[in-house]
């Protein structure tokens, strides 16, 4: 069934209503030498809006701080309608051992930061945005109910972390009585299922909505790569570039142009853009609350939006599940041989319906 902005979605195990996709904003300021300028930031954001979309997605470093700054400026006359991610843990000031890290020193002095550069009272959602190894998980938690309790932030929510890392703090939260985790940010695509293995069923035993990003594997599922692009090398044009940067992190291969190949075709049966059959599958993902969407121009925000309105059949699902299928490893191959199926059952036909 169609899907529109307005049809709106519970994040995770919270009451909290979000869009079906998320704008995200990481293309909000040229600071990083591409991006969308203000006035063009300005017209994706009243697009998204005017549309029906109350979920934008941001972090405190994003384009060194313009991302934020700027939807401090467009959300004024919306700020009660809208839910409002941000993100911590980049590093802030280059030198600065403490302006970064999952911290509480690190928390405290972001989330201060982000409240006046989006020029608001609190934060409707907030992420750990990279895992650092090193901060102890009650150290985070605390710090985040601190902030939950002071009202300067809603909900809190994980990215970018390990599974069991993340089921771990969530357990920890239920026994304290400290604010639980209801979301979790990660790359996921048809071009990259790793997620599947254990973050995906993690967050949704645990009761997190996830809001994938990198939806379209770095453009390889839009159509924009062939095969030629394979010998992309850095003496080529400026694209050219950018595709050798692509292919040098693995998301251009034969595995993930044989998967766009297929998307394509499906994109051809539905009459639909590929980037718009990707993004659907994506949606249709079981747990998957909102991916988040990013781009440059308006007439991308639109086309990404038109995912919202393809409608797949149960045979060209499965044609996109076969094609992108992953090992997921030990031990969940293992147990869902068919030979630990009869040691542990027997001959009973036991349904898994999670």
């Amino acid at each position: 069934m169609p899907l529109t902005l307005d049809t709106y979605r519970l994040l995770g195990r919270s009451g909290l209503r979000v869009s079906p996709l998320a704008l995200g904003t990481a293309t909000f300021g040229t600071d990083w030498g591409w991006g969308a300028g203000h006035d063009v930031a300005r017209e994706l954001f009243d697009t998204y809006v005017e549309r029906g979309g109350n979920f934008i997605d941001t972090a405190s470093t994003y384009t060194n701080g313009s991302s934020e700054r700027m939807l401090g400026e467009f959300t004024r006359d919306h700020r009660e309608s809208l839910v409002l991610a941000t993100k911590y843990t980049t590093q802030r000031r280059p030198g600065d051992p403490n302006s970064g890290g999952a911290h509480r020193k690190s928390l405290f002095a972001s989330v201060e930061a982000s409240l006046r550069q989006l020029n608001t009272d609190y934060l409707d959602l907030l992420f750990l945005h990279v895992w650092d190894f090193a901060t102890p998980v009650e150290e985070i938690l605390r710090g985040l109910d601190d902030l939950v309790r002071q009202g300067k932030v809603l909900y809190v929510a994980m990215s970018n972390a390990p599974a069991w890392e993340i089921s771990r703090m969530q357990a920890i939260a239920d026994l304290r009585g400290w604010s639980p985790l209801v979301a979790l940010q990660v790359e996921y695509s048809l071009i990259n299922r790793g997620a599947d293995r254990d973050l995906i069923p993690m967050a949704r035993a645990m009761g997190l909505g996830v809001t994938p990003f990198s939806a379209l594997g770095g453009g390889v599922l839009s159509g924009k790569y062939s095969r030629a692009d394979l010998s992309a090398t850095n003496a080529d044009s400026g694209e050219s570039n950018r595709k050798s940067f692509n292919a040098a992190l693995g998301m251009v291969t034969e595995r993930t142009l044989a998967i766009a190949d297929v998307v394509r075709e499906i994109a051809e049966e539905v009459g639909h853009t590929p980037a718009q059959v990707a993004l659907a599958w994506t949606l249709r993902i079981p747990g998957v609350t909102a991916p988040v969407i990013g781009a440059r121009t308006p007439e991308q925000l639109v086309g990404n939006l038109g995912a919202l309105e393809v409608d797949l059949t149960a045979g060209q699902l499965a044609r996109l599940d076969e094609v992108s299928a992953i090992d997921l490893g030990y031990p969940h191959d293992m147990l869902a041989s068919d030979h630990i199926r009869t040691v542990t059952h027997g001959d009973l036909k036991v349904e898994n319906r999670r």
